[in-house]
């Protein structure tokens, strides 16, 4: 097998833990009653840079040999990442239980894991299109301790990718992009910090007394009212393609018209939405079945609509603030209406929780079950014969370049190989800043297949052909 299948080894040179450079009083942070729902996961980020390049805050050292090798970029990666976990203390912490049996934060200054690692392959090598080969394992550290670890690993080229884990519990896709631009931006004196996060809790209180919208008794269910899968869990695989702006465009103008205006994400959804019916449709053997799509929303922007304060806060709070509203259509349904009828349907159940009320209910909705854990449906629903998945957002990530002083990210997403029942599909914007999309996927073999196969001049393998800006023809 060649490099691009997969077939490389890397090697680990080092491991150490990395705690922030000044000593802080051991305290607990609870979690807020939306970091209970989630369960606990771990996240994978990586972000690809090629053989670095001389800028202004290179140091002396590197000018004097003209180059910066792996050796010194690992040392700026410690020493910002020691000074960026003075605010973001809750990454450099562990997961403990409390006296009602629920987790929380002991912020103890333990570190965080740092593994050095080198890869024999060059980085237009590396097959992005299949992160089970390429990424899994191999540049993306599991995380063993702690709350959050990291891997920088050196290339053949001289190109390096910085890989994070991290407990999902703690923070969503929000809060860890936070973190990874504090951490570019500590990297680099010259360049202002942009954001401090917020722990304050207080901001997600449960009401007095609670109240809680109906709707929300079919979006989430306690753990002990689940039922468990009457079928072997169909394994899922990971891969990563590009949607371009135009087809992005597309679709949008396709299904918009009679005063109504869809979202590009509806849109996107709505056509996933569909190719997930079809492959259900192969397998359902004339029974009816229907196919389950949740979509994460961002509480944040909800939750401080009346008050100016508040809004500050909330912008910069750190921990997750999001809620998964799903629908579910008969699979022979999705397959025979329009585009614009699904899109329609997404954006009905959207719209549920576009509030500040469902987030208040939702807050409510935790503390009336707790201690008892309580679970999206749309998650527990994953053995469903028509199939079931979540597409998150991740239009922020690499919003903030994640520089650290040699260099624009060239490639960088997600990697959620989580193990549940229900597929995640992840979209974030291009590194090329053209108004694509990279998309991570995490879907079942036959789900992926019928993708490419009848939606394949929509979804197309990335390659290092398009990240490098060069048009690719795809048979």
């Amino acid at each position: 097998m060649s490099a691009e299948n997969g077939d490389f080894p890397v090697y680990v040179t080092s491991e150490e833990v990395v705690a922030a450079v000044l000593p802080m009083q051991e305290h607990r942070l609870p979690l807020s009653n939306l970091d209970l729902l989630l369960p606990p996961v771990d996240v994978g980020v990586f972000l690809c840079y090629q053989k670095p390049i001389l800028t202004s805050t290179t140091t002396m050292e590197d000018c004097g040999t003209n180059k910066m090798t792996f050796g010194s970029m690992v040392g700026s990666l410690k020493k910002a990442l020691a000074q960026t976990l003075i605010s973001y203390y809750v990454f450099a912490g562990e997961v403990v239980l409390n006296n009602m049996d629920e987790p929380e934060v002991l912020c103890n200054n333990r570190g965080v894991d740092f593994v050095e690692a080198e890869a024999d392959v060059e980085l237009k090598n590396l097959n992005f299109y299949n992160p089970d080969q390429s990424i899994e394992g191999k540049f993306v550290p599991n995380k063993k301790n702690g709350v959050l670890a990291v891997q920088a690993t050196s290339l053949k080229c001289g190109g390096i990718v910085v890989a994070c884990s991290f407990d999902h519990r703690i923070a969503d896709g929000y809060s860890a992009n936070m973190f990874l631009t504090s951490w570019a931006e500590m990297a680099q004196p010259t360049k202002p910090t942009t954001m401090s996060p917020c722990f304050l809790r207080s901001l997600l209180s449960p009401r007095r007394p609670c109240s809680i919208p109906h709707s929300l008794h079919q979006m989430y269910t306690p753990i002990s009212k689940l039922t468990p899968p009457e079928t072997i869990t169909t394994p899922h695989f990971s891969r990563i393609y590009y949607v371009t702006a135009q087809k992005l465009h597309s679709m949008q103008a396709l299904v918009s018209g009679n005063g109504s205006k869809r979202t590009k994400l509806e849109c996107f959804s709505a056509l996933l939405w569909k190719m997930v019916a079809r492959a259900a449709s192969r397998e359902r053997r004339g029974k009816r079945v229907v196919a389950r799509m949740g979509v994460v929303v961002d509480g944040r922007r909800r939750l401080c609509q009346s008050e100016k304060v508040k809004e500050a806060l909330m912008g910069c709070y750190f921990g997750n603030v999001v809620s998964i509203p799903f629908g579910e259509k008969v699979v022979e349904e999705l397959m025979e209406k329009p585009l614009g009828f699904v899109a329609d349907a997404v954006h009905e159940f959207l719209e549920e929780a576009m509030t500040e009320e469902h987030f208040l209910g939702l807050v409510d909705w935790v503390e009336a079950h707790r201690p008892e854990s309580g679970v999206a449906r749309i998650y527990s629903d994953g053995s469903s014969e028509g199939g079931s998945f979540v597409v998150s957002c991740g239009q922020r990530f690499l919003e903030g370049k994640m520089d650290f002083g040699w260099g624009k990210v060239v490639f960088g997403s997600f990697h959620f190989p989580w193990g549940g029942e229900a597929g995640y599909v992840m979209p974030m914007k291009s590194p090329l800043g053209n108004g694509d999309w990279v998309v991570y996927m995490h879907l079942t073999k036959e789900q992926l297949e019928v993708i490419e196969c009848e939606a394949g001049d929509v979804f197309r393998p990335i390659t290092w052909d398009y990240l490098n800006g060069f048009s690719f023809v795809f048979s």
